[in-house]
């Protein structure tokens, strides 16, 4: 790959990623970041959880990655002083009808070799003396990171191999050709070799740019936050999450013991007005209308309206909100959570309304695209670079 020209669009997690690995390997890197810090957008508003993997479909690109990213993000956290911690968390049953869920989801966790172990009621209290719970899944492995601070320390081991890595530098346009990629920006022009879309929440309009028909539709989902105040930080000692619904690509409002010893609560889960609208008040109307035009959208919305609905209702109250969290830990009251932001998820949707389950990476000649890459996608960065990095290395083979 000596020699050879990349370019990559995406400054999150997962183009640092992919720009450390290349710029390893000898490649001519540029990097292209519309915003003028690193990790701004999903990155930067994520609740830090490195997932060890119990959810994804075995054999799937999430269940594989997820393991090998715990190991490897972990890992990296320690080379490069990183805070980080592995907490290990419980995911509780609280009523009779949430057993067979937690029976399946524990045989789903097995398959993909997460060291996951059933516990009674009391045992769950040892870990977590305020839940409520008739049974528990102990999940060992899980971990809590700064994985700001992750993309920052890529950035840096990225440019100490020359790599070149642009803020304050939005892509307007691209042209592929079977010499070469061009990529503007309004400063002028790069040329490349190969290009490489990373860019989150507009993949889907850098793929269109480059002439590719993108497979899904980004609709942009907003997480909004809480967090508890100080004094009753005691109620939660790790991660605890709910069971989820196999349905929803959510895995449900849950509490999460940060790095800095602080809880945070949430997300919960409702269409934003813009693919950077992180409160109500941003609406960015072509992004309103991609969404609520594009077939796919309508076709998950008429399949979850009440879903949609409930999770609107908790969005615009407290009281709800906190009962969503006194359901895992009763404890909680309206008094003692206070907002902590919000985060956008980049959700893939297909055109029949079905959601994109797994990582989607989409290529064409010249061109490596990263289309779907929601959760674990920060756990999973350094595998999802090492892929792409090969996926890379093949094509710029074949093209001699």
């Amino acid at each position: 790959m000596f020699n050879r020209r990349v370019a990559i669009v995406g400054g999150g997690i997962v183009g640092l990623a992919v720009a450390e690995r290349l710029a390893r390997l000898g490649a001519q890197v540029t990097l292209f970041e519309k915003e003028s810090r690193w990790a701004t957008h999903q990155t930067g508003h994520n609740s830090g959880v490195v997932h060890a993997g119990p959810y994804y479909l075995p054999g799937s690109m999430k269940a594989r990655m997820c393991q090998a990213g715990n190991r490897s993000m972990l890992q990296f956290a320690a080379d490069n002083g990183i805070a980080h911690r592995r907490t290990g968390k419980l995911i509780v049953a609280v009523t009779a009808h949430d057993l067979p869920r937690l029976h399946a989801l524990h045989q789903t966790a097995l398959a993909n070799g997460v060291v996951a172990r059933l516990i009674t009621a009391e045992e769950a209290l040892d870990y977590e003396p305020h839940v409520r719970a008739i049974a528990a899944l102990r999940i060992e492995g899980t971990g809590i990171i700064d994985y700001v601070a992750v993309a920052n320390a890529l950035a840096r081991l990225a440019q100490t191999n020359d790599a070149e890595l642009l803020l304050d530098t939005p892509v307007t346009d691209i042209t592929v050709t079977a010499r070469n990629v061009i990529v503007q920006h309004p400063s002028g022009a790069v040329g490349a070799d190969l290009l490489i879309n990373c860019a989150g929440l507009h993949s889907d309009r850098i793929a269109l740019l480059a002439g590719l028909i993108p497979e899904v539709r980004i609709i942009p989902f907003r997480g909004e936050y809480y967090e508890l105040r100080a004094p009753r930080r005691h109620l939660v000692n790790g991660l605890i999450y709910p069971v989820p619904d196999p349905s929803l690509p959510f895995l449900g409002v849950h509490l999460t013991r940060m790095v800095d010893g602080s809880v945070h609560a949430g997300p919960n889960a409702v269409l934003a007005l813009a693919r950077e609208g992180y409160t109500w008040g941003q609406m960015n109307l072509r992004d309103t209308l991609d969404a609520i035009t594009y077939p796919g959208f309508m076709n998950l919305a008429r399949r979850n309206v009440r879903t949609g609905a409930q999770e609107v209702a908790r969005s615009f109250s407290k009281l709800l909100f906190a009962a969503s969290l006194a359901r895992l830990v009763p404890q909680i009251t309206r008094a003692d959570i206070v907002r902590a932001g919000a985060g956008v998820r980049a959700q893939a949707i297909r055109p029949d309304g079905s959601l994109a389950d797994d990582f989607i990476i989409q290529q064409a000649p010249r061109q490596i695209h990263v289309l779907n890459a929601p959760s674990p996608a920060a756990t999973s960065a350094l595998e999802i670079a090492r892929y792409v990095a090969n996926a890379a290395t093949t094509e710029l083979s074949r093209l001699g």
